[in-house]
């Protein structure tokens, strides 16, 4: 089951876990209310090509590209590089699709009060994160993920890092953030 919680505000490897002092863990409700990500458990990662919620989300929001990308220092040249620019905090103009096949990792987004919300993913957690939303990825201590991208169309991978609040699509989430999820 997946987990999501606030940080601490330390700079310890960010591959830590950053748990409060008390922790403070997050219901997926709150964290949607919270910063509008979506979050659906996806059974049967073997077939997915017979995957009934997963074919439904792919049509329902149009999803006509995936790849797959492998995250570990054996796969990825310069890997604490590309770690570390994977953390800076950025947005999309485009929603954020990931379904994790493998290993583990953290994705973080901003809430309405701009605090950091650690969402830890496994195996079959699928993360929508909403265009314009403030985030970062890591990996976690096991230094491994293997994860589904899915696409609108041709694939965009720009990060705008922040501050990019001129954005059109920054300016959108931050009203339906106002508004409520």
């Amino acid at each position: 089951m997946v987990r999501a919680w606030y940080m601490d505000n330390s700079t310890a490897d960010q591959r830590l876990e950053h748990h409060q002092d008390p922790p403070k863990y997050i219901s997926l409700r709150d964290l949607y209310k919270l910063t509008g990500i979506e979050y659906f458990k996806i059974e049967g990662l073997d077939s997915l090509k017979d995957n009934e919620l997963l074919n439904k989300l792919k049509k329902d929001r149009n999803y006509s590209y995936e790849d797959e990308l492998v995250c570990s220092k054996e796969c990825l040249p310069n890997y604490e590089e590309k770690l570390k620019s994977f953390f800076q905090e950025h947005l999309h103009t485009d929603e954020e699709i990931r379904l994790v096949l493998d290993g583990s990792g953290y994705f973080d987004g901003r809430d309405k009060n701009d605090e950091w919300i650690r969402i830890e993913v496994t195996p079959g957690d699928l993360l929508i994160l909403p265009k314009g939303i403030y985030h970062r990825f890591t990996l976690d201590t096991k230094n491994y993920i293997k994860a589904k991208r899915y696409f609108v169309g041709e694939p965009v991978w720009t990060p705008h890092n922040r501050p990019a609040d001129d954005l059109p699509c920054r300016k959108e989430y931050v009203a339906r953030m106002l508004e409520g999820f």
